[in-house]
């Protein structure tokens, strides 16, 4: 794993590359740029969210210039493991043959970015995070839910040094504290909903934060001691201790969120009974039962793919509406 992708591949699959190191930024909206209501456009979007979707099309024009007819744009945002050359080669390869289109990987650094390209209508589905779904629930639907040790659920964990002594949330007040991103749930979300419960925002109790963009860099920064805590996906964190025990080995596990919905595959509610979306949902929930699939969920450390009501994220919405009520 962590194989940067060959400039080849770059013509079949759009890579923007994840940093190697974390990028140590404060804290600007602790309620997550999407989250914010204050200042929007007529549809919804905040001022910089707005701003970044236009960009995007902008930047991403090439995305529906070089497609030809029948190329089925697909997103991936950090809640993939890593750049990994074999699984993008292996998932792009299975979703061509399995939907019998030509398939077009799209990743971008952050959540936003992707999620914006998403609501545009640039992607026909993306792979993103239970935060941005609740966010947007009433513009995307549910393609598919993937299965981690047979369920479609899994944990935010908060992480601390080996050698800390720690026992308890309560002593990391005060700490250099790495989040993955503003909008993941599991990076962000999960820690500001457990500070919410005492009527505190982030900035409030940690002494500073930043984002790392990548569930595998808060990882990188507690290791190294560029943070003294972090938040992160507990599915990385259980795959990154398989694959690289040497990383996490460096750091343990304070405290398990309660189960959540797994970051899910969507589309955008306009989309999801066109062919496109029907062919991907119909691969993925079929991936399983497939030798080339197989290879690509080994890679993956998943079980499958399921079907699931939006029911399953009703627990996010909930956290994200306890964050907002606390007041700036």
């Amino acid at each position: 794993m962590g194989v940067s992708p060959s400039a080849g591949l770059v013509s079949a699959v759009e890579l923007e590359q994840i940093p190697s190191e974390p990028n140590i930024l404060p804290m600007r909206d602790p309620s997550s740029p999407f989250a914010r209501r204050a200042e929007t456009t007529p549809k919804g979007f905040s001022r910089r969210a707005f701003g970044l979707g236009v960009t995007a099309l902008t930047a991403t024009h090439a995305i529906k210039a070089r497609a030809t007819e029948g190329t089925i744009s697909f997103g991936l945002t950090p809640v993939f493991l890593t750049n990994d050359l074999e699984l993008l080669t292996k998932l792009k390869s299975y979703l061509e043959r399995s939907t019998g289109n030509a398939v077009q990987l799209v990743q971008r650094r952050t959540y936003e970015e992707i999620t914006s390209l998403l609501l545009s209508g640039q992607l026909q589905a993306a792979w993103i995070c239970g935060y941005p779904f609740v966010q947007y629930r009433d513009r995307l639907s549910l393609v598919a839910v993937p299965i981690w040790r047979g369920k479609p659920l899994y944990q935010s964990y908060l992480i601390i040094p080996k050698d800390r002594e720690a026992t308890d949330f309560e002593q990391l007040k005060g700490d250099l504290h790495a989040f993955s991103d503003p909008n993941s749930n599991s990076g962000y979300l999960v820690t500001a909903a457990l500070l919410a419960r005492q009527r505190l925002r982030p900035e409030q109790f940690f002494r500073q934060t930043f984002f790392t963009y990548g569930h595998r860099n808060v990882v990188r920064a507690v290791a190294a001691g560029l943070a003294q805590s972090g938040s992160v996906d507990g599915y990385v964190w259980e795959v990154m201790s398989a694959i690289e025990p040497e990383l996490t080995g460096k750091t343990k596990v304070l405290r398990k969120s309660e189960l959540l919905g797994f970051p899910p595959i969507a589309c955008t509610s306009a989309e999801k009974d066109r062919n496109a979306v029907l062919l991907i949902k119909q691969a993925l929930l079929g991936v399983k039962n497939d030798p080339d699939g197989q290879a690509v969920l080994n890679l993956l450390r998943l079980d499958g793919f399921s079907s699931e009501d939006d029911s399953l994220f009703d627990s996010i919405a909930d956290e994200m509406t306890l964050v907002r009520s606390v007041p700036a």
